[in-house]
């Protein structure tokens, strides 16, 4: 909506005198909304275009679980070594290497993303997702090539990380804008849904296989099966984006099926993308998001994609019985993820990532306490007290992030700062943590390391606006029935005076 506040900085006496003309500068500045500027939303498409980022979003966390559900069994099968330790770290260094090439990957398809579409992106990046998960179920072992198998495999996952770069700048910025304003962080928690389903998809498939398959047998060939399945799973989810149209926000933006008038101008700024452009002009919001994510992932990755490891190496607990214990919280986080959302919409952005924030910020020594004392009920409930914080800023992130960006830059802006700190704090996050224990002797270092993240969270929402139940910056009101489109329209205008 157009604002209707005056500019603090003009002279009241020069208003005064030349009323007529300053009434006409703020009418210029600040033009009524017409009608046709105001998108209202066909809920089946919102729906269709959810269901299609959030696939999307299953597939890559999908593919990410299972490297590291496997981390143990891919560094016996390619890095032999006479300690375990040295295998571990190098599987953990490989699964780090697809985050360095995530930033290359995010400065690439985002610009791309607001230059010619989101739509078209997203169908590439899950091309190439698939292909390089498929792939890495096909090299050989190092016993049969040799060195050549781990330099496939950082290849391949440097395809994944790459293509993974235009994955979730691009699929939370394509449901924030198809999504009305008063339900965005609702349909924005099914991103993470997918999220947290990719991780039960791959956490699953590794205790069956664990359960009906010797060692042996893992590390013969019971490994290939869940890297292979991602192909089907690729031509899925490219099917169902594929029959998508582009979001309303950047049909909007290109001047496409709608035509915006004054009031959204901004909008119809050619969509560059330009990465100069966006450290210049929008380093503040970079910054913010910078932030935002490093705390965000860090925990996120310690918990769903580290603590198996941790349980089985540093405790000494059955990998199968790890991982069924954080199977079954994900399975809960699910179950009130889309709640969490609705929360969101409800008391806002801030309150429900600030919560998460504090929770990790005093619960995980606690939790990591009685995660330490082996039992199966402490370490469900240790989990779960991480897992309930986790799941706040689940819901609310995906809604969160792309409302930071106006929408000529959201994609590119997004997927640079977002692959930035995951790349720097998220990927690295098993590796940095397995080198502290081992440097420091204690098994309480991934508590010290989400508490030292979580500092870093409150400062980041602290210093970010509200954004819930707005129009995403750079973009006209998006609403979900013509009634609350008239409604906009009539409020703009005072009621006569008699």
């Amino acid at each position: 909506m157009a604002a209707t506040g005056k500019d603090e900085s003009l002279e009241p006496a020069a208003v005064r005198r030349h009323r007529v003309l300053f009434r006409a500068i703020e009418k210029r500045r600040h033009p009524r909304l017409r009608r046709s500027d105001i998108t209202v939303t066909d809920e089946a498409a919102v729906k269709r275009a959810t269901k299609a980022a959030a696939l999307g979003n299953a597939m890559e966390w999908y593919d990410f679980g299972i490297y590291s559900y496997l981390a143990a069994t891919l560094g016996k099968v390619f890095f032999p070594s006479g300690s375990d330790t040295a295998q571990l770290l190098s599987s953990f260094a490989t699964f780090a290497v697809a985050f360095l090439v995530r930033p290359l990957g995010g400065m690439v398809f985002g610009p791309l993303g607001d230059r010619v579409g989101r739509k078209r992106i997203l169908s590439i990046t899950m091309i190439m997702m698939a292909v390089g998960t498929f792939a890495i179920g096909l090299i050989p072992p190092h016993a049969s090539i040799g060195i050549w198998a781990p330099v496939l495999l950082i290849l391949f996952r440097m395809v994944q990380g790459f293509s993974t770069g235009g994955e979730y700048g691009g699929a939370s910025t394509f449901i924030a804008e198809y999504a009305p304003d008063k339900r965005r962080g609702f349909f924005g928690s099914f991103l993470e849904f997918g999220t947290l389903a990719g991780y039960v998809g791959a956490s699953g498939l590794v205790v069956l296989l664990t359960s009906v398959l010797t060692e042996q047998q893992m590390l013969d060939w019971g490994w290939r099966i869940p890297f292979l399945v991602a192909a089907p799973l690729g031509f899925i989810g490219l099917y169902l984006r594929l029959k998508l149209d582009e979001t309303p926000a950047f049909q909007k933006l290109e001047g496409g099926q709608v035509r915006a008038s004054e009031a959204a101008d901004a909008v119809e700024t050619s969509a560059t993308g330009d990465l100069g452009k966006i450290f210049t002009r929008y380093w503040r919001p970079l910054l913010l998001c910078v932030a935002l994510v490093a705390a965000y992932n860090i925990t996120d990755y310690m918990l769903l994609s580290y603590m198996p490891t941790y349980l089985s190496d540093e405790l000494g607990y059955g990998t199968t019985h790890g991982l069924l214990i954080l199977l079954v919280v994900m399975v809960l986080q699910m179950c009130v993820m889309n709640q969490v959302g609705r929360l969101s919409d409800r008391f806002g952005r801030k309150p429900l990532l600030m919560t998460g924030m504090l929770g990790f910020l005093f619960l995980s020594v606690p939790s990591f306490l009685l995660i330490r004392q082996g039992s199966v009920v402490l370490i469900t409930v240790g989990l779960l007290l991480l897992g309930l914080s986790l799941v706040t800023m689940l819901g609310t992130m995906s809604s969160a992030l792309p409302a930071i960006f106006p929408t000529q830059v959201r994609y590119g802006s997004l997927s640079v700062a977002y692959n930035l700190s995951t790349s720097l704090f998220g990927g690295t996050t098993p590796l940095v943590i397995t080198a502290l224990i081992s440097a420091f002797d204690t098994n309480l270092m991934p508590a010290y390391y989400a508490t030292g993240a979580a500092v870093i969270g409150v400062i980041a929402v602290l210093c970010m606006k509200e954004t819930a139940n707005k129009p995403l910056a750079g973009s006209p009101p998006c609403v979900e029935t013509e009634a609350e489109a008239a409604e906009l329209v009539q409020a703009q205008s005072p009621s006569p005076r008699f």
